[in-house]
């Protein structure tokens, strides 16, 4: 029979054991989504990157310019996929059209229940991601990217930028991002904020979530108190969370941006 410590061990494993089970992205809604996705695709190609052990998929669209300054790696909000009709779409499909490179990617999600708290567990996930998706850029001789991200997508590109420091990365660009939506502080944008030093653009609607419009003033004091001169919020008249309608304004304001940064 197995001692006291012994059990103490055992039990405390398959606690973790099982916690970790259940931090994992939801592998089953993300091949229902590829599935849908795949078939969608009408400007770039499927690619599938492995982040550790897990295959995920990428869209891909190559520039139709001859000039071609550089690309751009873009994640998606909540729960959704690579190809989604707001904000993700047309910024991937349309920024080739001035000379981009865009990668488009599958981070990692939760069922349709899981809220922004939920997600903590899930941000180990998303250096491994991110760092597939440079070197897939990379490997198609891409040497100057930017980060683009909208709403959680967002927060995880800051995140990801404040704890990674990779020389391709020139610029970040984050969309409708929240402040102070998560209680530990490495996980919130804000916070991340303090750790960024290259360019970042924050995007927003003059209709955004409040969580977005109420911390526009502490962004920027975070990120002037950090240090970051290259620092810039761009607001867009009439705009909601998700830019409906506003597709051309986002478009323009993210080329622009790119041009200048990237």
């Amino acid at each position: 029979m197995f001692n006291k410590p012994v059990i103490s061990f055992l039990y405390y494993f398959i606690l973790v054991f099982f916690s970790l089970g259940t931090q994992a992205s939801d592998i089953a809604k993300e091949k229902r989504w590829a599935e849908q996705t795949v078939d969608s695709i009408m400007t770039g190609d499927a690619v599938w990157l492995k982040a550790d052990s897990q295959k995920f998929l990428g869209i891909y669209a190559e520039p139709t310019t001859d000039k071609k300054p550089g690309g751009v790696i873009i994640l998606h909000g909540l729960g959704v996929h690579p190809n989604w009709a707001d904000v993700v779409q047309p910024l991937r499909t349309r920024l080739p059209d001035t000379g981009w490179f865009t990668l488009s990617l599958q981070m990692p999600i939760l069922d349709n229940k899981a809220d922004y708290m939920d997600y903590k567990p899930l941000f180990p996930e998303i250096a491994p991601r991110i760092n597939a998706g440079l070197n897939y850029l990379k490997s198609k001789g891409v040497k100057k990217i930017t980060i683009i991200g909208h709403s959680m997508g967002a927060t995880m590109a800051g995140y990801y930028v404040a704890n990674n420091k990779r020389p391709e990365i020139r610029s970040l660009v984050a969309i409708g991002a929240t402040g102070t939506m998560f209680k530990d502080p490495k996980l919130d944008y804000i916070q991340s904020l303090k750790n960024i030093k290259i360019p970042v653009l924050d995007l927003s609607g003059s209709n955004d979530l409040p969580t977005v419009v109420n911390t526009k003033k502490l962004k920027a004091k975070t990120a002037r108190e950090a240090g970051n001169k290259n620092y810039y919020q761009i607001e867009i008249k009439g705009a909601n969370h998700f830019l409906v309608g506003k597709e051309d304004e986002l478009v323009k304001a993210v080329d622009n941006w790119l041009r200048k940064y990237n």
